[in-house]
């Protein structure tokens, strides 16, 4: 079956040594010589899954066009002081560093992300997001089960996500779960704009996620897991020894309407594509 068809069946792809352990190693070390020039003081913001139309801030809103920098729900002791080092209390980095980091850019942009888009048809898609996500251990917390295509809505929708394993993906230290062929459900939400101001999750359809057919997305360092944008996945908390570090990134067909209302800000004319 050719990846195309596996796609389409399945709503996503899954392939082993995408990329070099040695790119991965380069990705991990810029992460933590970022987080290395980043001054939290006075602006930490908090990532939370499960709650992000309150936990959103001005200055996640604002991120959509910055690199930015968002701390795990628990990383702080009740005097607002980190519990452990700064690294190591990181949620993610995003969500602009494959435009305007040069690392991030070149492995987002590579000749095998290249090479892969035209497979599947999407050599003109555009990069829209991208998030380096740490899945420290024992404090990477859980990802609730969502659609990429909440959180980057299009008419029609067109969301794409590329996620690549930095590390070893597996069940002790929280990797993806999704069910094969979930993305021919309806997708559930818009994460939106207000009207006015704030951030509302607009329903869109109250079918039930089956969880019963979610499998374990184990993969090695150097993996590719393409993801339908409409594709129900999650991940577990990490509460092994191991980290669980990875980068996505998400791409939107140029030729689809993106709404104002959406959460993420970006000037068209700004987006290069893969």
């Amino acid at each position: 079956m050719s990846r195309v068809d596996q796609f389409q069946k399945d709503g996503y792809l899954v392939i082993e040594g995408f990329n070099s352990a040695e790119d991965c190693d380069a990705l991990m070390e810029r992460a933590m010589w970022l987080a290395g020039r980043y001054d939290y003081k006075g602006h930490p913001s908090i990532f939370e899954t499960g709650n992000q139309t309150t936990s959103a801030d001005d200055y996640f809103l604002n991120s959509g066009d910055r690199i930015a920098y968002f701390f795990e729900k628990d990383a702080f002791d009740p005097n607002g002081q980190l519990k452990k080092g700064l690294f190591e209390s990181l949620n993610k980095i995003g969500h602009a560093m494959h435009d305007l980091d040069p690392v991030y850019d070149r492995f987002s942009r590579s000749p095998q992300m290249r090479k892969l888009a035209a497979e599947l048809g999407m050599s003109d898609y555009l990069v829209i997001q991208s998030m380096h996500i740490f899945k420290h251990a024992r404090i990477g917390g859980e990802v609730d089960v969502h659609q990429d295509s909440t959180f980057l809505y299009t008419e029609p929708n067109t969301c794409v996500g590329f996620w690549f394993a930095l590390e070893d993906a597996t069940i002790e230290n929280g990797c993806m779960w999704a069910t094969p062929g979930g993305h021919k459900t309806p997708l559930r939400s818009w994460f939106r704009r207000k009207e006015e101001t704030g951030l509302e999750m607009h329903a869109l359809d109250s079918s039930p996620w089956d969880m019963d057919g979610m499998q374990p997305l184990e993969v090695k360092k150097g993996a590719c897991i393409v993801l339908h944008g409409a594709l129900p996945h999650y991940s577990q908390p990490n509460t092994s020894g191991k980290s669980r570090q990875a980068f996505a990134i998400h791409t939107i067909d140029p030729a689809a309407h993106y709404p104002e209302r959406n959460w993420l800000r970006r000037e068209t004319q700004s987006l290069r594509p893969l």
